[in-house]
């Protein structure tokens, strides 16, 4: 479902502010993968989702998506493959419209649009049908403003309009990071249900070891640019957070994970 083949990605080029931010990276991930990805500052993680997404474009290498060269497609282009949730609950939604006004935009996302706009009764059925499988009463609440919900609320919303329409594959950068532990919690609660349920291929940064033990198929450990672990089936579901900080330590020569992932 995605093929990355020697991915770089240099930043400021011939300049002493120069970084290799993706070092020919090559990844695959098959359909209905759920992998997560860890760690430290600067390894790379959000670049690599970048460069998938088509926020930035490759100076080296090729993106498959699906079997569909997308190395040079704008953002906008991709959108029909692609759902992803952000790190800052405010960043998925329109604060300002209608929590079935946001559904709707994300129902339409890579698909030709009419002239008219119009939410028909069998929408909103389908909307209310999508909410109430979260369990957090929103489905009575369609003409609320999304600028009133809280940032759990907002992101388990943003992971809907995310998935609608079965993209080809779901991008979690660092999606529960800005919540508190009951909510984020319970927004990974929703993500594991909506990627099961939806049989999505997803790719996941966090910087919680805990999570990216429990959760998904396989784990990538990113260094410099390069990933230096990936680890999936027996070996994932025997790893402990003590084992992966080992081998982190071992690949970094000793230099130990950020704050944020030991805190994680």
């Amino acid at each position: 479902m995605l093929e990355i083949q020697g991915v770089t990605k240099i930043f400021h080029p011939g300049t002493v502010n120069e970084k290799v931010a993706i070092d020919e990276l090559s990844l695959t991930l098959n359909d209905g993968d759920f992998v997560t990805v860890i760690g430290g500052n600067g390894a790379g993680k959000s670049t690599l989702l970048n460069l998938i997404a088509g926020s930035y474009t490759p100076d080296e290498g090729k993106i498959f998506i699906d079997g569909n060269n997308v190395t040079k497609l704008p953002e906008y282009r991709r959108a029909k493959f692609i759902g992803r949730v952000f790190q800052d609950p405010m960043v998925g939604t329109a604060a300002d419209m209608w929590i079935e006004e946001n559904m709707a935009l994300a129902n339409q996302r890579g698909k030709t649009r009419g002239l008219s706009w119009a939410i028909s009764q069998e929408d909103r059925a389908y909307y209310k049908e999508l909410l109430s499988s979260l369990d957090l009463d929103l489905e009575s609440r369609l003409s609320t403003k999304v600028g009133l919900l809280s940032g759990g609320q907002r992101q388990a919303i943003t992971l809907l309009m995310a998935s609608m329409n079965h993209p080809k594959l779901l991008l979690l950068d660092e999606h529960t990071a800005a919540l508190d532990p009951k909510t984020a919690a319970k927004v990974l609660e929703i993500t594991q249900r909506i990627v099961e349920t939806e049989k999505l291929t997803t790719l996941m940064i966090t910087h919680n070891m805990k999570d990216a033990i429990a959760i998904g198929n396989r784990l990538i450990m990113m260094n410099n640019g390069k990933i230096i672990y990936d680890i999936s089936g027996e070996e994932k579901k025997n790893l402990t957070v003590a084992t992966l900080m080992e081998l982190f330590a071992k690949a970094a020569n000793g230099d130990l994970a950020n704050d944020r992932m030991l805190l994680g």
